[in-house]
């Protein structure tokens, strides 16, 4: 009997941070189509592309697909998006013409600084509203539910690794 109730325990747990998770990000705003969860009217995806770009600088564009966990096509669309938007350029890379590389634009550089310092606050202000002595912890958490989902075989498809 310990054993069904472990896993009855487990399925519960699993049910509870399932629940959880989906409330979170519903509440925080990612689930909004135009604009992201600190305001900005971008969609999400657009948002973190800028970020990507503005901490690590061009990147090939298949780079850009993988560090958002999105397929070749999707990738593709979200650069013809942003280059029609004024925020990236595009170029064939030097070695292999076939793949394209991706960089920001003097306004892109612009939005992706305004999406970085409206995402810094929006985080500042709610982890604020978490009791001192709780934020370190939550943390903590946050980055073992990372490490987790990383180490999940859809993850690492997504991104583009074949590690195991």
């Amino acid at each position: 009997m310990w054993y069904g109730i472990t896993m009855a325990r487990a399925s519960a747990d699993a049910d509870e941070l399932r629940s959880l998770t989906q409330r979170l990000f519903r509440r925080f705003g990612a689930l909004a189509s135009s604009t992201t969860p600190c305001g900005q009217p971008l969609p999400l995806a657009h948002a973190h592309a800028l970020q990507v770009l503005l901490a690590r600088g061009e990147l090939a564009q298949r780079e850009l697909g993988a560090e958002l966990c999105i397929d070749k096509s999707n990738v593709a669309r979200l650069c013809a998006r942003m280059v029609a938007a004024g925020h990236v350029s595009q170029r064939a890379s030097d070695h292999d013409g076939r793949s394209r590389r991706v960089t920001l634009t003097r306004q892109g550089e612009r939005v992706a600084g305004e999406v970085d310092a409206a995402s810094r606050a929006r985080f500042s202000a709610l982890l604020r509203e978490l009791p001192p002595t709780e934020r370190e912890p939550t943390v903590g958490v946050l980055r073992e539910l990372v490490r987790a989902v990383e180490r999940l075989p859809d993850a690492r498809a997504r991104a583009g690794r074949k590690d195991k």
